[in-house]
């Protein structure tokens, strides 16, 4: 069964109790929670904390798992999405620091999902990376083998602004990169977090990859895009993304939504889709952002029942 769900990132101000709540008025099956250390963010979407995974105790643990079952909205993975790769080592150190406690608290909270990044120097080529990918994620992956945990990698290359230029800061984002990094590292435990919108404005196939990486398809972000074909002109493919792309809500964009479904139900019986909303014509308010979240609930509703 697709289950469908959110993504809590669009929710930064709610408790996790008031989350769950909006999910399940909402009609939402499930819900990814975010896991960043407690803090200012340090760009959109980041920074925001539903599970404290350095105050996750037992009891506490307990606690969380009694609000999910109390809701009836289940958790579809823990959310952290740092640059492990950073060419920054202490920023580098604490990231992977974190993402261990996040893959504990998967554990402990009997979630057994973690999504994240690869990351990436951003300053230095894709064959330069290789080395650092080889030193830092083999070890992740067995430490999440250990506890029974799965890693999703989400396909989003963290290239959209001069500060992310000219590499960006994730390296999985092309099924070229994916299936590298399934050879390095061949696991039942590595996979991916896929989200079609970042195959649209890389000009890519985004339903071919869900036939070719059905095994690897962990978790969906359900997150559209479109393309401004006159801005594009006018500043080439070559410019920053954001300068000829937006994110939108899931059908305001240009992924075939019904295609995808077809695809997604034909190679996955068993996945959780959570909405990722970052469209700016709803981010206004809290309001306004619930209202993204049902309007693309009732669209979406019409390929898959969760």
């Amino acid at each position: 069964m697709i289950r469908l769900g959110v993504v809590s990132a669009i929710l930064p101000e709610l408790s996790l109790a008031e989350v769950l709540d909006v999910c399940a008025r909402e009609g939402f099956a499930c819900v990814e929670l975010m896991c960043w250390p407690v803090g200012r963010a340090d760009r959109r979407y980041a920074g925001v904390t539903h599970v404290d995974v350095t105050a996750l105790g037992e009891d506490n643990g307990a606690g969380i798992k009694r609000q999910l079952a109390q809701s009836g909205v289940a958790a579809s993975a823990l959310g952290y999405y740092p640059n492990v790769l950073s060419p920054d080592p202490r920023e580098s150190e604490a990231t992977i620091e974190h993402l261990r406690r996040v893959i504990v608290a998967a554990q402990v909270l009997e979630i057994g999902l973690v999504n994240t990044f690869i990351g990436r120097d951003w300053t230095r080529s894709l064959r330069e990376n290789w080395a650092r990918f080889r030193e830092v994620w083999p070890p992740l992956i067995r430490f999440a083998e250990e506890r029974g945990v799965r890693i999703a990698i989400e396909n989003c290359p963290m290239l959209f602004t001069a500060d992310e230029w000219p590499g960006g800061k994730n390296l999985a984002v092309s099924p070229a990169i994916w299936r590298q990094m399934f050879e390095e590292i061949p696991s039942d435990s590595f996979g991916l977090n896929y989200d079609p919108s970042h195959m649209i404005w890389q000009h890519m196939d985004a339903i071919q990859p869900l036939r070719d990486f059905a095994a690897k398809i962990f978790h969906v972000h359900a997150k559209d895009a479109r393309i401004g074909c006159r801005k594009l002109d006018q500043c080439g493919i070559l410019a920053h993304p954001l300068e000829y792309h937006d994110p939108r809500l899931p059908g305001l964009g240009e992924v075939d939504w019904s295609a995808f479904f077809a695809a997604l139900m034909e190679t996955r019986s068993h996945v959780s889709v959570a909405i990722e909303m970052e469209d700016r014509a709803y981010e206004g308010s809290l309001e306004n952002r619930t209202q993204g979240l049902r309007q693309a609930r009732r669209f979406l509703t019409q390929f898959c029942v969760s």
